[in-house]
C-alpha cells in the first residue's frame, strides 16, 4: 500500500503489517500526546485510544500540535479523533473524554498492547504506571520541561518511575520551566520509536535506563538504574 511504502526498509513488510493489529493507548492529548498520536497514526498503528478530559485553551497554541485558534474550548480527545480522520482514516481512534483515575483506569487501559504516558503531573504518571503493572502492559514514559526532557520504557514489575519520582506529590517540572514547541515534538518522537521497537520486538529499548535530553547544551545522556525485575 502506497500510504506505508516509506516505512519499508526501516520496517519489514511483515512488521509494518503487524502494526495494523496493534492497540496503543495514549494517555494525555496535549503537548506530548498530540505528537505521539500523530506519529502512531501515520506509521500505521491500527487502533489508538486517546485519553484526555481537558479542552484546548489559548496557552496550548504555542506547542500542542492538535490545538488551533478555532478549537479553543473543544475536547482534546475529540480533536484527536477528527484529525486522525483526516490524516489516516484507516486508523481506528477511540476518543475518551475523561481523566484517567483509579476508578476508570483499568477499564480504559485493558486490551491494549502498549500504553504511552503523555501526562503532565507526577501523581497521574505513578498511577498510570501502577495500573499498567497490574494489567501487565508495557508503558513508555515521557516528561518535558523547558529545554529538557526524559524517556524510559517500563515493563511490569519495573520500579524505574518510583526511583525517578521519589516525591510523588511534586509538580511537573514544566510548571516551573514552561514548554517551547520543539521539546514535546522531540520527546514524543523518541517515545514513539520506543513504542514501535517494543511492539515489533526489535532493537534496544530504554528499559531500566532513562534518556535525559538537554537541548540547551545539546547533551543526550542515558542513565542506567540498578533495579530488581521479576524473573
Amino acid at each position: 500500500m502506497k500510504r506505508y511504502v516509506r516505512n519499508i526498509k526501516t520496517l519489514s513488510v511483515e512488521e509494518n503489517n503487524s502494526l495494523r493489529a496493534m492497540k496503543v493507548c495514549v494517555v494525555g492529548c496535549g503537548g506530548l500526546g498530540g505528537y505521539v498520536i500523530e506519529m502512531l497514526g501515520r506509521i500505521g498503528i491500527g487502533h489508538i485510544t486517546a485519553v484526555d478530559g481537558d479542552v484546548f485553551d489559548e496557552t496550548n497554541l504555542n506547542r500542542q500540535l492538535l490545538s488551533e485558534t478555532n478549537l479553543i474550548g473543544i475536547s482534546k480527545s475529540k480533536v484527536a479523533f477528527d484529525r486522525m480522520q483526516r490524516v489516516n482514516p484507516e486508523i481506528e481512534l477511540t476518543p475518551v473524554n475523561a481523566y484517567l483515575d483509579s476508578k476508570n483506569g483499568e477499564d480504559i487501559l485493558k486490551g491494549h498492547d502498549l500504553v504511552v504516558d503523555a501526562l503532565d503531573n507526577v501523581p497521574s504518571k505513578i498511577l498510570l504506571k501502577d495500573i499498567c503493572c497490574k494489567l501487565k502492559m508495557p508503558l513508555v514514559h515521557g516528561a518535558i520541561g523547558g529545554w529538557y526532557g526524559q524517556v524510559t520504557s517500563i515493563f511490569p514489575g519495573d520500579n524505574t518511575l518510583d526511583m525517578l519520582y521519589k516525591d510523588v506529590e511534586s509538580a511537573g517540572i514544566e510548571k516551573e520551566l514552561g514548554n517551547p514547541p520543539f521539546t514535546p515534538a522531540l520527546i514524543a518522537s523518541i517515545q514513539v520509536s520506543e513504542a514501535i521497537k517494543i511492539l515489533i520486538k526489535r532493537g534496544d529499548v530504554l528499559r531500566n535506563r532513562v534518556l535525559y535530553v538537554d537541548l540547551l547544551s545539546m547533551e543526550f545522556n542515558i542513565i542506567e538504574f540498578q533495579v530488581e525485575n521479576p524473573s
